[in-house]
């Protein structure tokens, strides 16, 4: 089962779980990616779905262990991505169908799941649905129905009237009822903590909130704020309240500020955070995801005649291009980083390229792998679990030809990879 070449779901489903021998991955270059230190010769104890031992030199297997031979390899922990949206990608006006079911948007959310995995994401944080595909798609992964990352969705995002994430902008008015908290609609605290419970009912992992206008929603404002400091600090306090992380969609300075002072986990996009944010930010500790690859995308697309609604373009144009050098002044400043691409607006499978404008704005190598492991681990309070290779960990574990340390485009290709101790992905 786990030397799969391609992947044979059935065969997943028929043998997952009658043996108990071992895998040993005999390793040529181990990435400790918390340190840009690598290890020669290591073998790495897979026991189930987790990491038993790692090793010194390459062990000689027990009756019944299977080994992978990745001595030719730079091998290092699964990627995570913070920011993707599954469920649905990004297409020019006269390509897109004029009905999407949510049958569909499941069908397609599983199909960019696979994708994802194959890049060598095993796991990806998805920050807005239109229903509760991606909440089921996450239980059917974790059933072995279906092949993708680890997921950790928010559900529907939450926003207010008329603001980035209504699902009614640009609907003639006699065409809809207005939203509901449970829509995630809201213009009050109380409604805020509905809409917050009502997620949880859902079974979301966290929330998501689009605190300022957005690009690609048919509205006028891409950065104005758009909830109050109450309706945020009711949305925060009733998250925390049950146990759920909180992202914030944000492009303006005035919607971000509210947000990292109501104490959200992390912003999202940033784009004109200024030096007075990323102050506030690192003294609270909360994480930029910057999503680079989506400012690139839609700045370049903006120039395609027609491709964006005529109320998207011009917020294309202009807020697309600063996202990077917002970045770049982030990072120099030494604001928290966590890997995300807003993959749904751009292409799912295409993730690895944030790595490149990340590197391209003056990150180094070593930190724009550290921020798409460690740092993303951390976000999601889940670094017992993941981000690293070392005994206790899950095993979900990639491996790519060259050292990305010196070159970062080697993730272009990942040759392997590993989520919860089995194979999806081996080149010869």
């Amino acid at each position: 089962m786990k030397n799969m070449k391609k992947i044979d779901l059935l065969f997943v489903l028929l043998i997952s779980g009658l043996t108990n021998a071992d895998t040993l991955l005999h390793v040529g270059n181990l990435l400790d990616t918390n340190h840009g230190e690598i290890s020669k010769a290591v073998t790495i104890r897979i026991a189930g779905n987790k990491i038993s031992e790692v090793t010194k030199g390459y062990a000689t297997p027990k009756k019944d262990d299977e080994v992978v031979n990745l001595k030719q390899s730079y091998v290092l922990p699964g990627f995570m991505d913070m920011h993707v949206h599954l469920a649905q990608e990004y297409v020019p006006k006269a390509e897109r169908q004029s009905k999407i079911e949510p049958e569909y948007r499941a069908l397609f959310a599983a199909n960019a799941a696979t994708k994802t995995l194959m890049a060598g994401f095993t796991s990806v944080r998805n920050l807005g649905d239109g229903g509760m595909e991606t909440i089921s798609l996450r239980e059917a992964i974790k059933q072995g129905l279906a092949i993708g990352p680890r997921i950790f969705t928010s559900g529907k995002t939450i926003a207010t009237t008329g603001g980035h994430g209504d699902p009614t902008n640009g609907m003639p008015k006699d065409n809809y009822a207005p939203p509901t908290p449970e829509e995630g609609v809201i213009d009050s605290p109380e409604e805020a903590i509905k809409a917050v419970r009502q997620r949880y009912k859902d079974g979301t992992d966290g929330i998501k909130i689009t605190a300022t206008g957005g690009v690609l929603s048919v509205a006028k404002s891409g950065e104005n704020p758009q909830f109050t400091d109450a309706e945020l600090v009711a949305i925060v306090t009733t998250a925390n309240d049950y146990g759920l992380w909180t992202a914030a969609h944000a492009h303006g300075k005035e919607g971000m500020k509210r947000a990292v002072i109501a104490g959200i986990n992390s912003i999202e996009h940033g784009t004109y955070m200024d030096q007075e944010v990323m102050d506030l930010m690192k003294a609270r500790g909360t994480y930029y995801v910057p999503t680079i690859m989506a400012g690139d995308w839609v700045a370049e697309k903006a120039k395609i005649p027609n491709f964006f609604p005529a109320l998207v373009k011009p917020k294309a144009e202009k807020i697309g291009p600063q996202i990077q050098s917002t970045f770049a002044e982030a990072y120099k400043a030494g604001v928290k980083i966590a890997f995300g691409t807003d993959s749904g607006v751009s292409a799912h499978g295409d993730n690895w390229q944030e790595f490149i404008l990340m590197t391209n704005a003056g990150m180094s190598n070593k930190d724009a792998l550290k921020s798409a492991t460690i740092e993303t681990a951390k976000l999601l309070k889940v670094e017992d679990k993941l981000g690293q290779i070392k005994p206790g960990m899950l095993a979900d574990i990639i491996a790519v030809q060259n050292n990305p340390i010196k070159d970062i485009s080697t993730v272009e290709n990942v040759s392997f990879v590993m989520k919860d101790g089995v194979i999806y992905k081996q080149s010869s």
